[in-house]
């Protein structure tokens, strides 16, 4: 098992070479006429060869109906609003999670729900989804019903000590399901078996979202809202929480959700946004008008998810729930704070998790295929960000486990493409009776916990595993380019024509080039960024921005270089120019 060590090198890192993707030529398109030729190359790239296909309107999203058990799902909730009952919604304690709980509690007050209130376990004392402990939690509200959002699917015993209470469950979860599901009063969740919903990779927030949308067209036929006099809400002013959570949650933007993400970004884009989001764009230093995918994905999420890491989602949820400004942004500010500790945390794990890897290399051993990294004295809420940085760094496999509750360990794996991390644990759980207590997730990220005394079995069976899934191939560090620009295609427009092209995301990737440069001058800035001029084929002089690239605060002595990069407009005092973000250096002298 690895352990840090004080003595190491700490420069452990998978050399990663440049490849292409590869654009089958032979396939036809009908993409339109007048899309840039790079434009073109880069969508074939990823399969989309239809028109329909760029259409982000609200009009193209699926139709609710054929999510499994939404129309029983309806019925429930009409009851439970006619009845005047009381709900508790029970979320999860990351920024999935967090939107979905306020998006439902949103929805649920503003179509006339007489008592609802939302509950997140405390990861440190509850742990992941409907336990029977948060079960025993929320009993002491006294409703009539649980609503589980971004979790529930797994919850067999919480679900069943619910029911037992007489409580009524509505499980909304988009994670897979196990072997046994629930015995629930309604579930949506597209994955669960049975289930035809065309798009399989909803985020829990998206579930959340097409259930809502569900209620309220049931009760507009019925009237409901006339004979109550209740405006009638909106289902586009949840869509900035939608987006949201659907980027912070990694899931595929799969056309759909790339409508969903699309909508709620152009909304906010144009000023149509709660207040609690509008806080965290303002903490974050983010320009509303110009929110991208990457602004949600590593500004907003990280601020959010910081409340569910190192205090108590609640704090997030209250953020995404109050209309008050000023009450947004005292709460933002807090969750700034909070992120800026996680940082904190999180870089020291980091350090001495990248030094235990060192030793077990200056040992003249090689790198497991599948790393399993623990200490006593690691924090679970930062343990998914170490699993995740250090998995980039090796390109392998990663799980990061710190104390839990007593005589457990917690947790949380990582992936590369090849492994789904899930599939992956759960052939260990089947393989290895008894080896893990509980587990869940996705491909590329997955929690469980076990026994502490099983940590070296697990390494083992993890690691054996690991290496029936992936071969030597699979664990070579690339960096996948959509190939070479030429000095012309280096501009402002493309830059501009590409941002607004996605949204960029998880299996959709934001357009990454490469090329040779000369490099003409080179500067640190901001401590450990990187500031390059270069030149393509002796032309155009070009700005560059490496981030992180300069760790020691030392300009390296490049004179040429083969880079990939990403188009960016750097817009400094009214003047906007092009701007080459780069995401990987290949020194070439």
């Amino acid at each position: 098992m690895l352990a840090p060590s004080e003595g190491a090198s700490r420069l452990t890192k998978i050399t990663k070479t440049i490849v292409r993707r590869v654009v089958d030529d032979t396939v036809p398109d009908n993409l339109p006429g007048d899309l840039h030729p790079v434009l073109r190359r880069t969508y074939r790239a990823r399969q989309v060869y239809a028109p329909q296909e760029l259409d982000r309107s609200f009009e193209r999203l699926l139709p609710p109906t054929r999510l499994k058990d939404i129309d029983r799902a309806v019925l429930l909730l009409l009851e439970l609003l006619t009845l005047r009952g009381r709900i508790v919604v029970v979320g999860d304690f990351d920024a999935d999670g967090a939107t979905s709980s306020a998006l439902v509690v949103r929805a649920l007050r503003q179509m006339g729900a007489a008592h609802v209130e939302f509950l997140v376990p405390n990861r440190f004392e509850y742990g992941y989804g409907l336990t029977p402990e948060i079960v025993a939690l929320a009993a002491e509200r006294k409703p009539d019903l649980i609503i589980t959002v971004d979790n529930g699917i797994s919850s067999v015993e919480g679900v069943a000590t619910a029911r037992s209470r007489g409580i009524r469950v509505l499980i909304t979860d988009h994670h897979l399901p196990g072997s046994i599901l629930p015995d629930a009063d309604a579930m949506v969740n597209p994955n669960q078996p049975g289930d035809t919903f065309p798009s399989k990779h909803l985020a829990g927030v998206g579930v959340a979202f097409y259930l809502m949308a569900a209620l309220r067209a049931r009760l507009r036929a019925a009237g409901w809202f006339a004979e109550r006099n209740i405006p009638e809400p909106k289902v586009a002013q949840w869509l900035d929480l939608v987006a949201l959570g659907t980027v912070a949650d990694l899931v595929p933007l799969d056309h759909n959700n790339r409508i969903l993400v699309a909508q709620g970004l152009a909304r906010m884009g144009a000023g149509r946004l709660s207040e609690g989001i509008r806080a965290l764009v303002a903490v974050s230093g983010r320009n509303v008008e110009r929110l991208t995918t990457s602004d949600l994905g590593f500004c907003l999420a990280p601020r959010l998810n910081a409340a569910g890491r190192l205090a108590d989602m609640s704090l997030g949820i209250e953020c995404l729930l109050t209309d008050d400004p000023a009450r947004a942004m005292a709460i933002a500010a807090q969750l700034d704070s909070l992120n800026r500790e996680r940082r904190a945390i999180e870089a020291e794990m980091q350090s001495q998790a990248l030094a235990a890897v060192d030793s077990l290399r200056l040992d003249g051993a090689a790198l497991p295929r599948g790393v399993c990294l623990y200490d006593v004295a690691w924090h679970q809420g930062v343990i998914g960000l170490v699993a995740s940085r250090i998995k980039e760094r090796l390109h392998r496999p990663v799980v990061a486990f710190a104390p839990g509750s007593e005589r457990e360990l917690k947790g949380s794996a990582r992936s590369i493409p090849g492994l789904h991390i899930r599939d992956a644990l759960d052939a260990v759980a089947t393989r290895h009776p008894g080896l893990l207590t509980r587990f869940g997730g996705h491909a590329m990220a997955a929690g469980l916990t076990l026994p502490a005394v099983h940590l070296e079995r697990f390494r083992e069976a993890f690691e054996d595993e690991v290496s029936r899934r992936l071969s030597d191939d699979d664990l070579q560090g690339r960096v996948v380019s959509d190939g070479e620009l030429t000095d012309d295609d280096l501009n402002v427009a493309l830059a501009d024509l590409l941002r607004h092209a996605g949204p960029w995301g998880q299996n959709f990737p934001e357009p990454l080039f490469d090329g040779v440069f000369e490099v003409l001058e080179r500067n640190v800035v901001g401590e450990r960024h990187l500031k390059l001029f270069v030149r393509q084929q002796g032309r155009r002089r070009l700005e560059a921005i490496g981030f992180h690239l300069a760790p020691d605060g030392t300009a390296p002595e490049w004179t040429r270089i083969h880079a990939a990069y990403r188009l960016d407009v750097n817009d400094y005092r009214g003047t906007r120019a092009l701007q080459l973000v780069l995401e990987h250096v290949e020194p070439l002298g």
